[in-house]
């Protein structure tokens, strides 16, 4: 189904710059154009003005439905209640119940601490 969509997206964005390339430039720059503007009954009126619009309302109802059919099976991803975290060593940390967290850490590490010198582990 989204490839289906991905290609009916991209035949319509092709489509929107060629209808787009082939209007008729009003003159000037930014604007500046002459007494006929882009609301005047005879630009409404214009076949690529309104292949313009249609096309522009169909890209955005394919990039809506994308966007909202590759969210669609995403499952929220929370920190909270994962289990608990674990240290290399495979015991949990637990929260402190006095001092802080540095204080803990370091009494972690003295009951942890290594026999001898050890070489650095390269990953």
């Amino acid at each position: 189904m989204q490839t289906v969509a991905i290609v009916i997206h991209l035949m319509i964005v092709a489509v929107l710059i060629g209808a787009v390339l082939l209007q008729k430039s009003e003159g000037g720059g930014l604007g500046m154009g002459g007494g006929a503007g882009f609301m005047s009954s005879r630009g409404t009126a214009n076949l690529l003005t309104r292949t313009t619009a249609i096309l522009a309302v169909g890209f955005f109802l394919t990039s809506l439905f994308l966007s909202w059919h590759a969210g669609y099976d995403r499952k929220p991803a929370s920190i909270i209640g994962t289990g608990a975290p674990t240290q290399q060593g495979g015991t949990p940390v637990t929260a402190p119940t006095s001092g802080g967290v540095l204080d803990t850490l370091k009494k972690t590490d003295e009951q942890q601490a290594p026999s001898g010198p050890q070489a650095p582990n390269s990953r």
